[in-house]
């Protein structure tokens, strides 16, 4: 990414160059934006080592100053880069999300309308630490036809500058326009940009509470976003022990800096003698911190004291809120309180509960019998995803292609005017869908 400032002018000039692309990009056939991914991907490992460098260039350099959970999202290696390669090649594979129809309808003899798929437009993503969110980013927003400005932390700015510039290469190779992706230098041109809805169309951060808040506080353009991953697993009184203990111990230290790792772990009062000294066993020698309530003390004296701020405490490392609750019902009231809308689950073998807990809580991502760590675009087959949105916009959850869709209404008509189908002598409306509409071929493209 660019390290020198840039002047109004010259980001108003990519903000429009980046609009420009967008119009080709919209309109560039589905085979070759998914050739860039591939060449993408190509590069992802021949350019390794030097990527691998200009990493441990952003590690060497932040050295203490960084959180732990935070330096752990910022380190690539070798297995990262394949994952990050095969993620590409994943997001290549997905059927072209452009043009599909969505709705197709006859409106009278000879007047047809179809809604179809259309990109956004241009995306102004700010993220922190990971810079293989640049590379998801990248893919996605290339995948569906939108061009992209991209700010990462400075943390990671010879990291994102290395991979950017693969983005650019593998344009540029495919003879598609470079200022499809571009690096945006500092905090002061997104603040520029989030001034111009004329030249942005959706912001999406990916970081901190702290930043999601800022942006949404600063602009009028669409912000779509996660302030905060509190997730909770509710430990039911029909839950199976072992399950419970290992789902607990996958969602909690499979990657503790992860958004979707749970914080606070809920236990029904009648399971907490059989769940509670499991779940101890198993998670201190582990290194987890555990925090209980007064009630889990009284059962395992060693935990250290959960206080009102662990409920609302996204930790990001392996510290663990656990809290004895009377029933479903207090589980749900607990989550309603200090949920985030990120991911929630309920273990138990009660189906009846997991009925209602699947109905009743408002979330994103709601689990039976699973860890909450599958809140992941790539894991729910969207190939990467730019963010997790707890909001109640058009996208929730991990945002894969369709949250970066738009739609169109086409009208073909034959001469046809509104006045025929006003007054006394109105024409009525037919208002018949159509066979290959949406339901019966919704892979039928205009």
């Amino acid at each position: 990414m660019n390290d020198a400032s840039l002047s109004p002018l010259q980001i108003q000039t990519m903000a429009h160059a980046a609009r420009e692309a967008s119009r080709r990009m919209a309109t560039t056939p589905g085979t070759r934006r998914s050739a860039v991914l591939r060449r993408l991907a190509g590069l992802l490992q021949a350019q390794a080592p030097a990527l691998l460098a200009a990493n441990a260039e952003d590690v060497a350099a932040a050295g203490e100053d960084l959180p732990s959970a935070t330096l752990q999202r910022l380190k690539l290696d070798g297995t990262k880069l394949a994952v990050m390669a095969q993620g590409v090649r994943a997001v290549a594979d997905l059927p072209d999300p452009l043009h599909r129809v969505q709705l197709r309808r006859q409106l009278d003899e000879g007047l047809e309308l179809t809604r179809v798929a259309c990109p956004l437009g241009v995306l102004c993503v700010v993220f922190e630490s990971r810079p293989d969110a640049l590379i998801q980013i990248s893919a996605l927003a290339l995948k569906s036809g939108n061009a992209v400005l991209l700010k990462g932390g400075r943390e990671a700015a010879r990291s994102n500058g290395a991979l950017l510039a693969v983005v650019r290469q593998a344009l540029a190779e495919e003879g598609l326009p470079e200022d499809t992706v571009q690096g945006l230098p500092d905090r002061e041109a997104v603040a520029a940009l989030l001034q111009r809805p004329d030249l942005v169309d959706l912001v999406i951060p990916r970081g901190s509470r702290e930043l999601v808040l800022s942006l949404q506080a600063a602009t009028r353009i669409p912000v779509l976003g996660h302030a905060d991953g509190i997730c909770h697993m509710y430990l039911d009184a029909a839950a199976d022990t072992a399950m419970a203990v290992a789902l607990v111990r996958d969602a909690k230290l499979q990657y503790p800096a992860a958004c979707n790792a749970v914080e606070t772990v809920l236990i029904h009062r009648r399971a907490a003698a059989r769940l509670l000294p499991a779940l101890v066993a198993d998670l201190a020698p582990r290194g987890v911190e555990l925090r209980g309530c007064a009630a889990c003390r009284e059962l395992e004296p060693a935990l250290a004291e959960a206080t009102e701020a662990d409920w609302d405490t996204e930790y990001g490392a392996p510290v663990l809120a656990l809290k004895i609750v009377e029933d479903l019902d207090a589980a749900l009231a607990h989550i309603r309180a200090h949920g985030s809308g990120h991911t929630e689950a309920i273990i138990t073998e009660d189906h009846a509960a997991a009925s209602r807990f699947l109905a009743e809580v408002d979330a994103a991502g709601v689990f039976h019998n699973a860890s909450t760590r599958f809140a992941d675009g790539f894991r729910y087959g969207f190939g990467a995803e730019v963010g997790i949105s707890t909001g109640r916009i058009h996208a929730r959850g991990p945002v894969g292609l369709e949250g970066l869709l738009s739609y169109r209404y086409l009208l073909l008509g034959h001469g046809h005017k509104v006045e025929d189908y006003a007054g006394p002598a109105a024409r009525p409306f037919r208002h018949r869908d159509l066979a290959d509409g949406l339901g019966a071929n919704p892979d039928s493209k205009v």
